[in-house]
């Protein structure tokens, strides 16, 4: 016979684990939905911006800088710098890149080849007071009123 539990409706060690299991992925799930949900967003929100921006903001080739800041090679990819440190960027198809990388002599003299990442909708989240930016607000100082000629928006369709 099994000693009696100490309260009333305790659980054993088993089940609490099991419980505790399934709430973290449940969690977990939760978390990676609101995750692609942001960047869904986001990626919208490049896309039309390069929409408007290549016939009216001049692009150029992007740079990507070494971790220690003192060293920087040309990429494979022409857009727009999206931070004022140019260490986010996008192209001229609507996509983000991160523009940090550890960089080697071989990177330096033949450049970098970019892949994408998924956008955020806050550019340096989680770093230091007064280093993120919406991207929202990062696209608008890049092309102040932009989103009045994006398609689908009112002014751009000659709608009041």
């Amino acid at each position: 016979m099994s000693p009696p539990s100490a309260y009333a409706g305790a659980v054993d060690e088993e089940e609490w684990t099991r419980q505790r299991r399934e709430a973290a992925a449940v969690h977990a799930d939760r978390l990676r939905r609101r995750q692609e949900a942001e960047h869904e967003r986001a990626a919208r929100l490049l896309h039309a911006f390069a929409a408007v921006a290549r016939d009216r903001l001049p692009a150029e080739r992007l740079r990507v800088r070494g971790y220690g800041g003192g060293t920087s090679a040309r990429s494979d990819v022409t857009g727009w710098y999206l931070r004022t440190d140019r260490s986010a960027g996008m192209s001229t198809a609507g996509e983000f890149y991160v523009l940090t990388a550890p960089l080697g002599l071989r990177d330096r003299l033949r450049g970098v080849a970019l892949r994408p990442t998924p956008p955020p909708m806050v550019l340096g989240a989680g770093g230091k007071d007064g280093e993120s930016v919406d991207l929202p607000v990062a696209l608008e100082r890049l092309l102040p009123g932009w989103q009045d000629a994006a398609p689908g928006s009112p002014s751009a369709s000659g709608r009041p």
